[in-house]
């Protein structure tokens, strides 16, 4: 928590980049704040910044990479309007006598593409595989609860996992390497990769355990300063937005491409046909059951946030808190 305060103190000083009152026919600046580099989570950003969705609603979005302090802060100390976060990430910021002032707008996947990948045929493809086996952590709370809750429905002893740094940067190559015997993963990416690469492997995802496991990650963060001050600017943003997604559920690998020109850090030159395969996966996820893209179901999200508060991960109870459907088209 001093951390993060002391960050937010360093940020609070900076100039704050929201724009005044666009000229009449001006383009208005928008920042928008990714989480990591460019990847298929975003790719509808970047399809509606090269088809011109963004222009035709008014709006000159900026694409930018996270500082070292993360998307998340830089967007609740009003540098950027929007940023991706995730909602597990957010219980931190909310969890506050003074919550950070940021609200999920949008769900850039309708359910958790996440789980635990292994190596084939050792045994781990439930969570009481994982007992006596290696495991490479972040160090989370919330993390390390979402295993022990999920060996512990299993009858596993969580007491018996072995916990080691996660500085893993390829993680078919370090399960390849026996550097770990399990780790947390994104299937839309770092599983297609473990197919892609040839490493068998073997994966079980924490929303198949449970509605309450089954949270929103990644979503589009919004300042709250902004969306009361310029809610037309949001909705516009985000209909764009909408749109960029749709033609990314429509026309996969025509989107890829977009995302692999719109890159400017280089990091998918050398990885398209990984490009590819994760877009073909993650297409069909965007919008998913959810009525239109973007649509949080309040029943789910509430649901994640009951968990951590009645199992001690949070200080306030935060269901009915840090999201909102009423910037998102309706239809």
């Amino acid at each position: 928590m001093k951390k993060l305060f002391s960050v937010l103190l360093a940020l609070a000083l900076l100039p704050a980049v929201f724009p005044a009152a666009a000229e009449s026919g001006a383009l208005e600046p928008i920042v928008f704040c990714l989480d990591w580099t460019p990847n298929t989570n975003h790719t509808g950003l970047y399809a509606a910044q090269a088809l011109g969705y963004y222009r035709e609603a008014g709006l000159d979005v900026q694409i930018v990479q996270p500082p070292e302090n993360g998307a998340l802060l830089m967007c609740a100390a009003g540098q950027a309007q929007f940023a991706v976060d995730a909602q597990d990430t957010m219980a931190a910021s909310l969890d506050l006598e003074n919550p950070l002032g940021i609200t999920a707008v949008a769900a850039l996947l309708q359910h958790n593409t996440s789980g635990i990948l292994s190596r084939a045929g050792e045994g781990l493809d439930s969570p009481k595989g994982l007992e006596n086996k290696v495991y490479a952590t972040w160090d989370s709370p919330i993390e390390l609860a979402m295993l022990r809750y999920c060996m512990e429905k299993e009858g596993a002893d969580f007491g018996t996992l072995k916990l080691i740094p996660n500085n893993i940067t390829d993680e078919p190559a370090a399960l390849a390497a026996h550097q770990t015997d399990a780790v947390w993963v994104f299937y839309g990416w770092s599983g297609i990769n473990a197919r892609l690469s040839g490493v068998p492997c073997d994966y079980w995802d924490f929303a198949s355990l449970g509605s309450e496991l089954d949270y929103y990650t990644p979503v589009i963060l919004a300042n709250n300063d902004f969306l009361r001050d310029s809610p037309e600017t949001a909705r516009a943003f985000l209909a764009a937005t909408k749109k960029g997604y749709e033609y990314a559920i429509a026309h996969p690998r025509e989107a890829a491409d977009l995302l692999i020109a719109g890159d400017t850090t280089g990091s998918l030159s050398d990885a398209r046909e990984l490009v590819y395969a994760s877009q073909d996966w993650l297409s069909a996820r965007y919008q998913a059951d959810a009525p239109v893209w973007g649509r949080f179901d309040p029943e789910r999200w509430n649901g994640f946030y009951a968990w951590l508060y009645q199992n001690g991960l949070m200080s306030h109870d935060l269901t009915g808190l840090g999201f909102t459907n009423d910037y998102l088209p309706e239809e």
